[in-house]
C-alpha cells in the first residue's frame, strides 16, 4: 500500500495557495492510488520547538546513554523522522517568505535531518527509494526565464536538503505570481487551474 506524507506550512488556512495546491494534489494522488494511505503533518498545529542546547546535547549523546529527559526532548523529532521513513512519497507544501522557506519548515528540517536515522555517519543519505514533490507558492516568479531567478533560494535549498538525506527524485511545482490572487487580479481557482495538469502528472494520475 503506497503511503503519502503531506507537510503543510502555510498559516493562511483556506486562503493559502500552497494548501489549495495540496488539496488538488491529494485528490489526484488518491485517484491514482486507491487504497493508499495519507498522513498529514500540519506544522502550524505542531508544537515544533527550534533546536536548543539541551536538544543538541541529547542529539549528540549515544542512544544507550539517554536520560529520560533526553528521550523526551527527541520524542517529537523521532516521530517526525518515522513519518518520513514510512512514506513512499513526500509532499512539502510551502509559501516563500523573503526568498526562502518559512521558519516552521526550517525547524521541521532541523528535526528530520538526523545522523544515524536519515543521514549516515559517513554523510550519505539513508532515505532511499522515495520521491518528493514540493508545492511552492510565491509572490514573485523565479522560473528559468525570470530576471530574478537567482533569488530562488527556497527551491535550491529544498532540493539540496532532500538530496542530503537521500531523496533525489524531487519535483517542484512552482506557483509563482500568487500575489495576483491577493491583489484581486485573478481568481484563486483560476490561478490554481494553471497547475492542474502538472499536479496530475506528479501525483501519478496523468
Amino acid at each position: 500500500m503506497p503511503k503519502l506524507l503531506v507537510v503543510e506550512t502555510s498559516p493562511r488556512g483556506e486562503y493559502s495557495i500552497s494548501r489549495n495546491l495540496t488539496r488538488r494534489f491529494v485528490a489526484e494522488w488518491q485517484s491514482a492510488h486507491p487504497g493508499g494511505k495519507i498522513l498529514e503533518r500540519n506544522l502550524m498545529t505542531t508544537d515544533l520547538p527550534f533546536v536548543t542546547a539541551p536538544w543538541l546535547q541529547a542529539y549528540f549523546t549515544p542512544v544507550e546513554q539517554h536520560s529520560p529527559e533526553m528521550r523526551d526532548r527527541l520524542r517529537l523529532s523521532d516521530e517526525l523522522v518515522a513519518e518520513v521513513l514510512e512514506a513512499d512519497h513526500l509532499v512539502i507544501a510551502t509559501p516563500v517568505y523573503n526568498y526562502n522557506v518559512p521558519a516552521a519548515l526550517k525547524a521541521w528540517i532541523d528535526h528530520i535531518v538526523r545522523k544515524g536515522l536519515t543521514l549516515g555517519l559517513d554523510g550519505n543519505g539513508l532515505v532511499l527509494g522515495k520521491k518528493a514533490t514540493v508545492l511552492m507558492a510565491s509572490g514573485g516568479v523565479y522560473t528559468e526565464s525570470s530576471p530574478i531567478q537567482d533569488r530562488d533560494i527556497a527551491t535550491q535549498y529544498l532540493r539540496m536538503i532532500l538530496g542530503v538525506i537521500g531523496i533525489t527524485d524531487v519535483n517542484i511545482i512552482a506557483a509563482g505570481g500568487a500575489k495576483a490572487v491577493d491583489m484581486g487580479q485573478v481568481g484563486r481557482e483560476e490561478f490554481l487551474d494553471r497547475f492542474e495538469h502538472e499536479i496530475a502528472v506528479k501525483a501519478g494520475a496523468a
